[in-house]
């Protein structure tokens, strides 16, 4: 019998209802190991188009739910501190309001979970040009010791692929706010803490991408957080200086790239060196 768990799931305005929707479906009904509970934590006042659906989620639709509704928008650090500790389970699956799980998603990862405190996998990219399935790949390392290796240069998970554990997650510290980066932070300081991790090679989420995407990852904000996670690695003594100064100056090469470079660029120096 697998162990029980959560699917958290961070909703704000700015969602499309139809793509929350399908992606809601996909995270539980769709799946062939299904979650005990999904738990919708909405960052904010939403459209009646968005509500209507969560009217849906508070009616069973979608399986076991609960719906916090948060009374001003926060970010999404804290929406999924929030939901992490709100969690009844001790595992509990990330997703987005978005993406898409494929069906075996958590078949595959939940058994694994009782030997670890994080575990990940490859996904998939795809948009409305391009269905799911006929993307780029995005892969990370698999194993517990290629992870600690990769960490000093980029994030080791893809977010919405995750599932963790939440005594470990929360005992690190949670999420914490650093604008697009709160994810690769997490990650940090679970592994210092020892958590027990691993990716798999299989893609089992598809990733929507548009052009809003890489335009939302450059500019001066991005790059802030980059300086401060950079700080953040070298003081835990994850970097080295040397390593530090390098991966800033790739940073502020990609930040301030135009849209389309920046794209090219993530694909050859991030995904490329898998």
């Amino acid at each position: 019998m697998s162990s029980p768990f959560t699917v958290l799931v961070p909703l704000w305005r700015g969602d499309a209802p139809d793509r929350f929707a399908d992606a809601l479906a996909s995270a539980t009904t769709s799946q062939s190991l299904r979650p005990d509970e999904l738990l919708v934590v909405v960052d904010g006042p939403v459209p009646e188009d968005l509500e209507r659906v969560l009217v849906d989620v508070e009616a069973g639709r979608y399986g076991p739910a609960r719906v916090r509704r948060c009374p001003e928008h926060r970010g999404l650090a804290p929406v999924l501190q929030e939901g992490l500790t709100m969690a009844r389970t001790e595992l509990v699956a990330r997703a987005d309001a978005d993406d898409l799980c494929r069906p075996e998603r958590f078949a595959r990862q939940i058994p694994l979970m009782d030997e670890l405190d994080l575990l990940g996998s490859a996904m998939q990219e795809f948009s409305d040009e391009r269905p799911p399935g006929r993307g780029p790949l995005r892969r990370r390392p698999l194993t517990h010791e290629a992870i600690r290796d990769y960490l000093p240069f980029h994030s080791p998970f893809h977010h919405p692929t995750v599932v963790m554990r939440r005594e470990v997650a929360l005992a690190a510290g949670g999420y914490r706010v650093l604008d697009h980066l709160e994810d690769y932070w997490l990650w940090e300081r679970m592994l210092l803490a020892g958590a027990r991790t691993a990716n798999l090679p299989e893609v089992l989420v598809d990733y929507r991408v548009d052009a809003r995407l890489f335009a939302r990852r450059g500019g001066w904000r991005m790059f802030a957080s980059d300086l401060r996670l950079q700080r953040i690695l070298w003081q835990d003594r994850v970097t080295t200086p040397g390593q530090m100064l390098a991966n800033i100056g790739r940073r502020g090469a990609y930040r301030f790239a135009p849209g389309w470079l920046r794209r090219v660029g993530y694909r050859t120096v991030v995904e490329g060196v898998l």
